[in-house]
């Protein structure tokens, strides 16, 4: 059987194209909606599922005093990922989307991996340095603890990656060796 390849690129594409400038409005309401859309159970495709999905979305709209032209774009957008057997998908949607209003914004998605937990002073310093560096707007840090990593770090930037922990250099060194 034959399944078609998702492509949250296009759709986002089509996300930007319908909203706008009220690309960030928008995108909360999509958020804030998707809960709606994912506590549905049992088969939720096509012109019929997708109707039936608009007047619960439009309810729930009403209910939270979302009643905007944003909310009208995310009730639209969610009703013809439904139609077209998309839905599945919206998280990795919603991830893309993020993604690309960052970029937009000039914000920076970082991820710091450390052998010990970060305290704000340094990541504040590391923040202000890659910000510096990149001449990025704002930084969007992720941090998290890896004991393995003995000391130091690894840090993420986009698609730039530096590995600074102890245990890179030691697996580096066994390399340049010849040690495996």
């Amino acid at each position: 059987m034959f399944h078609e390849a998702f492509h949250a690129d296009r759709w986002a594409g089509a996300f930007f194209a319908v909203s706008g400038e009220n690309a960030d409005a928008v995108f909360l309401c999509l958020k804030a909606l998707t809960p709606q859309v994912k506590s549905v159970r049992g088969v939720f495709f096509g012109h019929g599922a997708a109707a039936k999905l608009e007047k619960v979305l439009r309810d729930s709209a009403g209910a939270v005093g979302v009643t905007d032209q944003s909310a009208e774009y995310a009730i639209r957008f969610l009703c013809l990922m439904v139609e077209k057997k998309c839905i599945r998908h919206i998280d990795s949607l919603l991830a893309r989307i993020d993604q690309m209003l960052d970029e937009r914004k000039g914000i920076l998605d970082v991820s710091v991996e450390s052998a010990v937990a970060l305290n704000s002073d340094i990541e504040n310093e590391l923040a202000k340095a890659i910000k510096e560096r990149t001449g990025a707007a704002d930084i969007k840090m992720k941090t998290s603890v890896r004991p393995e990593l003995l000391a130091g770090y690894l840090l993420r930037i986009g698609g730039y990656y530096v590995d600074a922990s102890l245990k890179g250099q030691v697996e580096s060194m066994t390399r340049d060796l010849g040690g495996r």
